[in-house]
């Protein structure tokens, strides 16, 4: 309780307070309009954070991290467009009930569903942390290699349909992190003698250009679009209380996303079907869902927003980031020298009952926010695509630029945002690049490490806990090449497989 006491101590500033109501607003804005999302608005944050005291930048992202699944749920409910691609599941059944007349019914329950289960993931996380605190110091070279290892596995393998494109793509993004300056004797890998890539490629340039610039220009090359809304009238908060109706949805819905929030590169959707299919499967109106049922709405929002704390505990724990925006948050980390990893639970245990303190309280912000706000978010979802298109390649290129002042650095951005469109227009992932340059550089360090004291190939795994990732990278591997096996027998193409989640994850 003392350590928690002290990280609250901790935001108890005013430059903290305003980075975190900043963030917790701004996040429902950018989540409300359709095309922007979490990880575009953070790719242009990131430079600017690099300025500010790390706790101040942490808890700005940490804001829109956690609030902007809020937003996204509103056009996901009036005009059945997600606000982020996360709220996709929420357009099945929120998007029926708004039309057949219950527009604030259906707001009620997804904000109430997403409060709850934040909180209840929140505090579940604050009790886990002393158990961490206790295993991380567990972890050494190899493990966090093989954890490392693990987590490229995980996001390869999230992508069903897609697990030789994302296995391509997470091997380019680890060949990206080896291009430059190798860290031990320093020797310049595959810059062709050019001084340009002697430093390597930036993870926030490549960040900038796949997330920022390429929606930009997919925003500026589509079809002028400004969606038409109503008014929502009636008590939000009331609406929201019936959410309550559903306590076992929500608490199932919270308990997949801690789940599968902690383990890195399942995230959100495989929460969000998990909680979904399991309220189908024990509801007394399974016929109801997609067409407007309640427990359908509970069940998928209560399983998303259940995600942003659980996925902090990989970042803080073992300094392995889930996906993409947890990889953002990394960078601001060591760009303050706070390595993430097990000498934070140690030895800044506050800082991480901060940053938990900062999930709880932003929560609050947000749902006092939109019940007073809501009406005025619906002039935000008209904003014309093509000038959100402008104003985030403005943004983009600024803060690109003033990085380390480099046109090359605005034009390697540029390529990455053409590389962006392409792959999203093949319907292609672009996590698996980010996840497989950040986790390559934590896999190439941990892996010099740790050779100066193994012998044999046994030796890497002859401790317990480096023993079971291996163990379960192993079945991981052999049950996924098992299942296409089966699969083939069948007559089934991969991609046929679990082709609906596929589709959803690409809305």
């Amino acid at each position: 309780m003392d350590v928690f006491l002290s990280g609250l101590e901790m935001l108890a500033r005013f430059d903290i307070a305003l980075a975190l109501l900043i963030g917790s607003i701004g996040g429902v804005i950018i989540g409300a309009i359709p095309g922007v999302g979490p990880p575009v608005a953070i790719a242009i944050l990131l430079p600017a954070t690099f300025a500010l005291p790390p706790l101040v930048g942490l808890t700005l992202l940490l804001g829109i991290y956690g609030s902007s699944m809020f937003g996204g749920a509103l056009p996901a409910i009036l005009i059945n467009t997600p606000g982020t691609a996360v709220n996709a599941l929420t357009t099945y059944d929120g998007h029926p009930m708004a039309r057949d007349g219950n527009p604030l019914r259906a707001l009620g329950l997804a904000y109430g569903a997403s409060f709850v289960s934040a909180v209840l993931s929140i505090l579940a996380l604050i009790l886990l942390s002393p158990l961490l605190a206790r295993i991380a110091p567990m972890f050494g070279s190899r493990e966090i290699f093989l954890a490392a290892l693990l987590g490229i596995v995980l996001v390869v393998l999230a992508h069903r349909g897609q697990t030789f494109p994302a296995g391509m793509l997470a091997a380019l993004g680890i060949f990206l992190a080896t291009v430059g300056l190798e860290p031990v004797k320093y020797t310049q890998r595959f810059t062709f003698g050019t001084d340009t890539l002697a430093s390597g490629f930036d993870l926030i340039v490549v960040v900038m250009g796949l997330f920022a610039l390429s929606q930009a220009f997919t925003l500026m090359a589509d079809p002028e679009a400004a969606p038409d809304t109503k008014p929502i009238k009636g008590s939000l908060f009331r609406a929201m209380l019936e959410v309550f109706r559903f306590k076992r949805i929500a608490a199932a819905g919270s308990g997949f996303g801690v789940l599968m929030g902690m383990i890195p590169g399942v995230g959100e959707f495989t929460a969000q079907f998990l909680s979904y299919t399991y309220a189908q499967k024990s509801s007394k109106t399974p016929e109801q869902f997609g067409k407007g049922s309640p427990e359908g709405l509970v069940a998928s929002e209560s399983a998303n927003n259940a995600v942003p704390a659980a996925a902090m505990i990989p970042l803080l724990a073992l300094g392995i980031p889930g996906e993409a925006l947890t990889a953002m948050m990394l960078s601001v980390f060591y760009v303050h020298n706070v390595v993430p990893g097990p000498g934070l639970f140690q030895n800044q245990l506050d800082l991480v009952y901060a940053l938990y303190a900062a999930l709880l309280i932003l929560n609050v912000i947000v749902v006092i926010f939109l019940i007073f706000a809501s009406n005025w978010l619906l002039q935000i979802i008209r904003v014309p695509t093509r000038f959100l298109g402008l104003a985030i390649l403005i943004l983009s290129f600024v803060g690109v630029y003033t990085l380390r002042n480099s046109v090359s650095d605005c034009v390697i951005a540029a390529g990455f945002g053409l590389f962006g469109v392409i792959l999203k227009r093949q319907n292609l992932p672009v996590v698996p690049i980010i996840l497989g340059m950040v986790l390559g550089g934590i896999m190439e360090t941990k892996l010099r490490s740790a050779m100066g004291r193994v012998r044999s190939p046994l030796d890497f795994v002859d401790r317990p806990i480096a023993g079971f990732l291996a163990a379960v990278i192993v079945l991981l591997i052999v049950g996924h090449i098992w299942g296409v096996i089966r699969e083939r027998r069948r007559g089934l193409p991969e991609d046929a497989h679990d082709h609906d989640m596929h589709h959803t994850q690409q809305r």
